[in-house]
């Protein structure tokens, strides 16, 4: 049975920074990655790659290439945790032990939580950019006017304003190919408002009403009727179980039953429900119960798990009240090697604290992006230097030019090294 003093779960982001940092910091210890995949993916790109505007072949890399030197690659897949023993299970049935566990699998797609939503996708009107952003653009590029919905589940995803990304950018497809005129463009939230944080909200407000996007409030989609080309929503608004809905622009709308809203679509594009992973979500290691049921159980400051001290947690698998992004990783990350470094050499942790900070680039259109930077409790946390150059919380110019150029160079050259 293979011995590491730190076993990681997972090569995404999350992994191959923590173990690229912790191999700067202390070139003896011996570390692995646990990961089947072959493919390692830039998804924040598939925004772009969908509106035409980027190269889906330019968001892979082989993932043996980003695996830092001197960390073991273990392909195969993770399958059950035995925190007592301090081993880690795998499907292809061997087993390892370690001294510290560091758990961040990324998240999971749960295609079949919605009814419907497998069976729609395999139509030509029903896109993800969750899941095939060309096929996104093959159906943007395809439509000729209707009815476009957008919309996202009442679940944790990944990059919460992804679909909302979607929605701006088609508005501009759609009037560059001369079809945004015949168009009625939704966007559907489970949630109250366009984006939880101020002054952000505001500016995404603005560009809703100057797209003339229809923003539907409160609107969860649970099924689909790919046949009828139909979305059913369940009316969300707490406390409040009579639906509400106005017929802006000829929109086809009915209500069914006390709190079910059905919806005509031409075009939808969504993001899928999503969870932990199955061999995370069913471990002990989750929350057995509560909001966070089945959510890696950490602290939110120290990233350390609640009931198993050599054992932590970050990235979008992880119980944290804040957006799940790379941006949220870049800032945890550090705080898990700090932690982990401290405990090898002491048993203690170090002052090092993770605040909650995420960042959401919100592109509104080709050329323009704010970028939404934010921490616990919904609280703006913008970073001085961009803030003294730029207001953050308008779409600008220079924050396209950041989003489609600098971050990729820096997430290839900087965060998958361990430098940044």
């Amino acid at each position: 049975m293979a011995h590491y003093d730190i076993l990681i779960i997972g090569g995404g982001t999350a992994g191959i920074m923590t173990a690229a940092q912790l191999r700067r910091k202390q070139k003896d210890l011996k570390v692995a990655i646990i990961d089947p995949a072959k493919d390692h993916w830039y998804q924040p790109a598939w925004t772009l790659v969908a509106a035409d505007t980027f190269s889906m072949q330019d968001t892979r890399r082989d993932e043996a290439t980003l695996i830092p030197p001197g960390v073991d690659h273990i392909k195969e897949h993770a399958a059950t945790f035995e925190p007592e023993a301090n081993t880690v299970r795998t499907k292809e049935g061997k087993a390892y032990t370690y001294g510290h566990l560091v758990v961040c699998p990324g998240i999971q797609l749960n295609i079949d939580d919605m009814p419907g939503l497998r069976e729609a996708l395999a139509t030509d009107k029903v896109c993800s950019n969750y899941i095939d952003p060309e096929k996104t653009k093959r159906v943007m590029s395809a439509f000729k006017g209707g009815t476009a919905v957008f919309t996202q589940p009442s679940t944790p995803i990944k990059c919460g304003g992804a679909p909302q990304k979607a929605a701006y950018l088609a508005d501009e497809f759609f009037r560059r190919k001369g079809t945004r005129d015949k168009t009625k463009l939704v966007f559907a939230t489970p949630g109250s408002v366009i984006f939880g944080v101020e002054p952000f909200r505001f500016a995404l407000e603005d560009v809703i009403r100057k797209k003339n996007i229809i923003l539907k409030t409160f609107y969860n989609p649970v099924r689909i009727d790919p046949v009828k080309q139909e979305i059913h929503f369940k009316w969300s608004k707490p406390g409040d179980n009579h639906c509400v809905i106005t017929e802006e622009q000829g929109l086809q709308e009915k209500v069914e039953g006390e709190s079910t809203i059905v919806m005509h679509y031409d075009m939808l594009h969504l993001a899928p429900p999503q969870s932990a992973p199955d061999f995370v979500r069913n471990s002990p290691l989750a929350y057995a119960d509560g909001p966070n049921k089945g959510w890696l159980e950490v602290d939110i400051n120290t990233l350390q798990h609640k009931r198993y001290a050599n054992i932590f947690g970050l990235g979008d698998a992880a119980a944290l009240p804040t957006a799940k992004t790379g941006a949220a990783i870049r800032k945890q990350a550090p705080v898990v090697v700090a932690n982990i470094l401290q405990r090898i050499k002491d048993g203690m942790l170090s002052p090092a604290k993770y605040e909650g900070y995420s960042s959401c680039p919100l592109v509104t259109g080709y050329g323009k992006m704010l970028l939404a930077e934010f921490k616990y409790d919904n609280v703006r946390d913008s970073d001085p230097l961009l803030s003294r150059m730029f207001d953050t919380s308008k779409p600008l110019w220079s924050m396209w030019i950041l989003k489609k150029y600098m971050l990729p160079w820096l997430y290839w050259n900087k965060m998958m090294k361990g430098t940044m």
